[in-house]
Order: structure tokens, then C-alpha cells, then sequence
């Protein structure tokens, strides 16, 4: 943080004495320890000061106007991004894109971990503990038909996605004992217990409108277009195919800090493609202005055609600041086969990473040895903290040695792809856990043959699981291989009934209650929980609490480093690969900053040039 060590000896000095007067005053009395704040962080201060003007990563002197025709894969058949039934509009609340047509009560700084600064609310408030978030409304706040966001507005949103949104909104306002309004401009949510990330999960929350939203039929896809609250608003829909927004001439927040310099086309095209493969080709003509390329052959072999050539098309190349995230093959412990940690650690330890590389991605990916690889939370080179160590005394074992003391690395090879010493490594831990070779076929401690099956969402990923699958082969364990379409991918997700997948995991700098829903045990068995791997672990539990409650920095890495070990020691997971930039390419008719936030690009804040 930037703060300097006077200011946080200043601020804690008041915090402190401020928690005397409240106590003093009865357990009844209003905290007097909270007060309203222009910001809130997750950990420490928001860097940005109250009176700051744009963000730094935003151009506010950007020209408006003009078009960009975006690209989306698959399609859709409602409006609503909300519930669950239907296949909604990703551009309408886009990470990526933006939330264009709905805007959250705070605005994320992509510039910093975990920090929200005023949106529709004004002003947050919250006590040390976080047993309550207090927001105030911007009283200039408006939906797109022109009417108030009111306090009435977030009680009403809060309680409609509790009953009716995706599953995650009822987990996260279930977590609140009481709404309450308070004034004629605000809204206090008091939770059933403390909890440091909740008043920034709520503050993301989308606002929508009492008085203009259907209620009672808002669980039924429709493509009617809701009332919201954000920059643009719906123009024309052709079904399945294509939608396009135009900015609301009356956005209200349009001069609002967190907004200059954001939303400067005048018209989205959000136009849907059956494959990566059409996507990049509508790019090649024009017909789409950005390409989010992660295709390393594509990215080095593929933009050779006259556009590229002629500078009408740049190849931009992104450094970002976040964790690497992991992508790898899961196993799926539900699976009696796969809760053997022996065969686990094997089968991951025979990753050929150095061949792949070399033959299938042109050298363009880095071997991920970390679930934060390039960061600092990542335990990969750093013998555990005496921090660390305090947190893992109460689970001897859930560490391995190496993991524990840095020096792990994962296996590599020669290259060639016939490297005996390095299957060597991995056939010897089978033999000590008692597997035995029956000709060519690998047979389990009780006599069964090693032999699983990895689906895939259709054609994706096949080269490298036929790699998998090979090098699989030299140790005696079948691969099966069966690529499904979309649909049947994720009602087999959803119900966990796979044996291996490839799937990605993504990391920020403030990992936090998501990790609950990827790792932890009350989600082992939650259908359509994240928890692919079917892990249910108290060292894993015990982990997450401690990085979720975690009040400095230095205690949020001890055990997010702790957290890591355990993961990667307990080889729930094949660690793969990462690009170690971000590549996008675009026409050069897109303009963008030129400064790159630790979240890397946001397309949220390019523009069209001017004709000249």
C-alpha cells in the first residue's frame, strides 16, 4: 500500500480510540469506530485519495463516439444475465466488455488487488470487525428511464437475486441477518457474522429497478430488455445472433471519477459465432475490430495476412500484474481411482511440459509451478514462513517437504520426448505405492488397471490430451478421450460426473470466498459447486478462513502462500501452463491508453479515432 508507516500508526491510534468511546457507550450504541468512507479495500487504504479525478489508467480527455463490433462465442436466447435458466448476454455484465447496461453500487479499481470507489453509492461505511456495510446513495443516481436509484431499489435487487439469480447471489445475501434503510439516501446491510470481504462482494452488486422489473417472472429467460442503470441501454436484438447497445445520451454518471474516460463508443455490437475459429476469421475482415487471441501457433504464425502488413491491424502484447491462475488437468476424487496422492503425484509428474512446448505451442507458454505463479502470493521458491508454519502446525502431513521448504520444481524433461530418466521418476513412486506392470498394462495395488477417461468441450484441447495421452501410454495407463458439445460439458460439470477435465482457474490478488466454492468441503457435494476436484479437507478449510480473515498484508500472504503448498501437495491438479503476457490484437482504427493496470488491457476505456 502507499500509506507510510506514521499514517498507519495515525489511523490505528484513531480506530482505537474510537473503539474505547464505543464501548463505552454500550454494546447498544451505534458504533462510533465506523464511519463513511469514498472507498473501501480489502486490506489497508484505497490508494486513491476522495478528491481524486479519474482513474490512472483511464484517459479522460478520450474521444467518444463511433462503433466496435465485438465478438462472442456460442449464443443466447435471453436478456437477463442473471438466472440461471437461459444462455444470457455475457455483454451486458462483461468483466471483459463491461457492465453496460447495470451498474454496481462501486466501481473496481483495476489498478489495485481488491478496492471499490463510488459509483451509484457515494460513500461506504463499515466497522472493523465488518459485521455491518452502510452504504449512501449518489442522489443523482438514476436508471436509464430516468428514474432515482433508491435505497428501496438495493433491498429489492438484494432479495430478487437471493430468490431468483444464480445460486452465488443467494449464497452471498444469506450471509446478511438484516436489511435496513436508513435516511432517504441509504441502506444498511448488518451480516449474521463478520466478515472482511462481504461489504466489497455487496458493493458489486448490479442495481436494478422496483418499480420497472418483473418480479414475479424474473426466473423465466426473456428477451425483453431490463431497465438499468449503466451506460448503455438496448437498441436491437436479432435472437441468437446479435445485440446492439447505444449510449444513453443521459447516463448520469458519465463526469463521475471512476467513470471518465470509460464507455466511449457510442454504439456495441455484440455479435455471436459458432467457434474460435469464426470469431478470428470475422476479425480478419473487418468484421470484428478486437481479437482476444490465446492461440500461441495462431498468435506466431497466423497474422501474416496484407492488414497486419499494412499496419491496419496491431498486435498488442500486455504485462499484467495478476497471478498467473492454473491451468491443468483435474482429477476427480469422487472417483476411487483418483484418491490414491501416490498415483496422483505420478500421473502429474509426467507432464511433458518441455516437449509440448516446443512441438505444439512454439515455446510461447511458461511451465506453472504456482496457483499465483508471478506474484507474490506464490509459494513456488520460498520456504515457508514462520507465519505459515503456525498456520500448518495443526495439519502435519497436508504439506509435503519440499513444497514446505521451496525447493520443489516440477519434474522437466530433455525434450525429446523419450526421456527415460524422467518417467523413471514417476514410474518409481508407483512401484513403491505397489503398482505393478502386467505387460503394457499398469495395474493398481488391488489389481485393477490404471486406465480413466478426460472429457473435453468439443475439439478443445485435443492435441495436448493426445500428448497426455501418449506419454500416459509409456507407463502402462489408458487415456480415453471424448470430446462432448457444449451443453452436455456443463450438465457434466454441473453434476461432477467426469473423471478428468482440463480446466483453468483464475487468480487475483485477493483470492476469497470463491475459493470456498473450488476447494472447500461444503461444496464437495453441492451440485454445480466448482469444487471439480471433490476435495473436502480441513487443512484446505483452515487455509481459506485464514486468508479470508486476514487484516495486514503480510498475514493475507503467510496464508495464501499456505493455502498454495496445500493445493499443490495434495495433486488434485496436473499444473500445465500460462501465457506470460496477455495478447490482443485490434484495428488500428481502436485507440487505447497507453498505460496497462496491474489487471492488464481494459477495453472499458479504448475509443474510435476520429476520422481524419
Amino acid at each position: 500500500m502507499t500509506l507510510t508507516q506514521m499514517r498507519r500508526a495515525a489511523i490505528q491510534f484513531i480506530l482505537t480510540a474510537c473503539l474505547a468511546a464505543y464501548l463505552a457507550g454500550g454494546l447498544g450504541a451505534t458504533p462510533a469506530l465506523a464511519q463513511a468512507r469514498h472507498g473501501i479495500a480489502m486490506r489497508g487504504e484505497p490508494q486513491l485519495p476522495a478528491d481524486f479525478s479519474h482513474f490512472p489508467y483511464a484517459d479522460p480527455n478520450a474521444p467518444k463516439g463511433g462503433t466496435i463490433n465485438y465478438a462472442l462465442q456460442g449464443t443466447f436466447d435471453s436478456l437477463n444475465p442473471f438466472i440461471v435458466q437461459g444462455q444470457g448476454v455475457s455483454g451486458l455484465v462483461d468483466l471483459v466488455r463491461g457492465y453496460n447496461l447495470f451498474d454496481p453500487l462501486m466501481q473496481r479499481s483495476q489498478d489495485e488487488p481488491f478496492t471499490l470507489y463510488p459509483l451509484l453509492a457515494r460513500s461506504v461505511e463499515t466497522d472493523d470487525e465488518r459485521s455491518f456495510v452502510e452504504f449512501r446513495l449518489d442522489r443523482r443516481a438514476r436508471f436509464s428511464d430516468g428514474q432515482p436509484v433508491t435505497p428501496d431499489d438495493v433491498i429489492f435487487t438484494l432479495e430478487l437475486l437471493r430468490d431468483k439469480g444464480w445460486p452465488r447471489y443467494r449464497t452471498t445475501v444469506n450471509k446478511i441477518e438484516r436489511m435496513e434503510k436508513v435516511g432517504d439516501d441509504g441502506v444498511r446491510l448488518v451480516f449474521k457474522q463478520p466478515d472482511r470481504e462481504l461489504p466489497l462482494i455487496l458493493g458489486l452488486m448490479p442495481i436494478l429497478p422496483k418499480h420497472a422489473t418483473d418480479a414475479e417472472n424474473f426466473a423465466k429467460s426473456s428477451l425483453k430488455p431490463l431497465v438499468g442503470s449503466g451506460p448503455y441501454k438496448v437498441e436491437s436484438v436479432r435472437p441468437g445472433e446479435m445485440i446492439v447497445l447505444r449510449r444513453d445520451p443521459n447516463y448520469w454518471a458519465a463526469d463521475l471519477p471512476s467513470r471518465r474516460g470509460f464507455n466511449n463508443f457510442d454504439e456495441i455490437r455484440l455479435t455471436y459465432y459458432r467457434d474460435d475459429n469464426a470469431m478470428f476469421e470475422a476479425f480478419k475482415k473487418g468484421l470484428v475490430d478486437v481479437h482476444i487471441e490465446g492461440d500461441s501457433n495462431r498468435w506466431a504464425k497466423d497474422y501474416g495476412f496484407p492488414a497486419v502488413a499494412e499496419g491496419k491491424v496491431v498486435k498488442d502484447t500486455f504485462q499484467a500484474g495478476l497471478p498467473s491462475g492454473m491451468l491443468g488437468f483435474v482429477f476427480n476424487t469422487r472417483n476411487d481411482l483418483f484418491q490414491d496422492k501416490s498415483l496422483r503425484k505420478a500421473i502429474a509428474g509426467i507432464f511433458d511440459f518441455e516437449w509440448a512446448n516446443a512441438n505444439l505451442f512454439n515455446n510461447a507458454y511458461a511451465r506453472t509451478r504456482s496457483f499465483y505463479d508471478n506474484s507474490e502470493l506464490s509459494s513456488f521458491g520460498h520456504p515457508a514462513s514462520d507465519g505459515e508454519k503456525a498456520l500448518l502446525a495443526p495439519f502435519p502431513g497436508a504439506v509435503d517437504p519440499d513444497i514446505m521448504a521451496g525447493t520443489w520444481r516440477p519434474p522437466v524433461s530433455d525434450g525429446s520426448g523419450r526421456d527415460r530418466a524422467f518417467l523413471k521418476q514417476s514410474f518409481d513412486i508407483l512401484k513403491a505405492a505397489g503398482y505393478v506392470r502386467d505387460g503394457n498394462q499398469l495395474m493398481t495395488p488391488k489389481g485393477r488397471p490404471v486406465a480413466f477417461e478426460i472429457m473435453l468441450r468439443d475439439k478443445a484441447g485435443e492435441s495436448l490430451a493426445l500428448w497426455w495421452q501418449r506419454t500416459l501410454g509409456l507407463l502402462g495407463i489408458r487415456l480415453d478421450i471424448r470430446s462432448v458439445d457444449a451443453a452436455q460439458y456443463q450438465q457434466r460439470l454441473n453434476s461432477h460426473e467426469f473423471e478428468t477435465i482440463m480446466f483453468f482457474y483464475p487468480s487475483s490478488l485477493s483470492p476469497g470466498v470463491e475459493q470456498v466454492g473450488r476447494w472447500g468441503s461444503v461444496s464437495r457435494d453441492a451440485p454445480g459447486s466448482m469444487n471439480y476436484a471433490g476435495v473436502a479437507d480441513p487443512a484446505v478449510d483452515a487455509a481459506i478462513d485464514a486468508l479470508l480473515n486476514a487484516r495486514t498484508q503480510n498475514a493475507f500472504i503467510d496464508a495464501v502462500r499456505a493455502y498454495d503448498r496445500i493445493l499443490l501437495s495434495g495433486a488434485w491438479v496436473v499444473p500445465l501452463y500460462h501465457q506470460p503476457q496477455q495478447w490482443v490484437a485490434r484495428w488500428s482504427h481502436i485507440g487505447r491508453p497507453d498505460v496497462t493496470p496491474i489487471g492488464g488491457y481494459q477495453m472499458t476505456t479504448w475509443w474510435r479515432e476520429p476520422a481524419k
